[in-house]
């Protein structure tokens, strides 16, 4: 198979730090991927118990890496419950959410397939919700 590589670019893109990517007070960051010449973005969740995303879903998939604790998964209607060094994904178009289920804080690194974050709310059909590191 042939595969060909693009050129190295002429300038590296610098380090993001974490505060740049905070999101308010919360603890929660946001990594839109085109700001940053990257094809992926991310949110990096940190939940105290019972916190989470309501449902919503996304034109592409989306996959999460649990890093500390335990979290209860919907997708579409399925639950699963997942705990540290688990990997889930939601394929695209798929009704998803997720929950901090355990006793402690929930660090999960939530990887979208896109270099924009595009998300529709359950509860808000129609509505686009496409955050921006502004």
């Amino acid at each position: 198979m042939d595969i060909e590589f693009p050129t190295a670019p002429a300038v590296v893109p610098p380090i993001v730090r974490a505060d740049e990517l905070r999101r308010g007070a919360s603890r929660t960051r946001t990594f839109i991927g085109a700001e940053h010449g990257a094809a992926v973005s991310y949110f990096f969740v940190d939940n105290e118990p019972g916190q989470g995303p309501d449902i919503h879903r996304h034109p592409y998939a989306e996959t999460w890496v649990l890093l500390e604790g335990e979290a209860r998964i919907t997708i579409d209607g399925e639950t699963l419950d997942a705990v540290a060094g688990d990997t889930a994904t939601a394929p695209a178009g798929a009704w998803h959410g997720f929950k901090n289920s355990g006793s402690g804080r929930l660090r999960v690194l939530c990887i979208h397939a896109s270099d924009r974050i595009i998300q529709e709310w359950q509860d808000e059909p129609g509505v686009l919700d496409i955050p921006t590191s502004d």
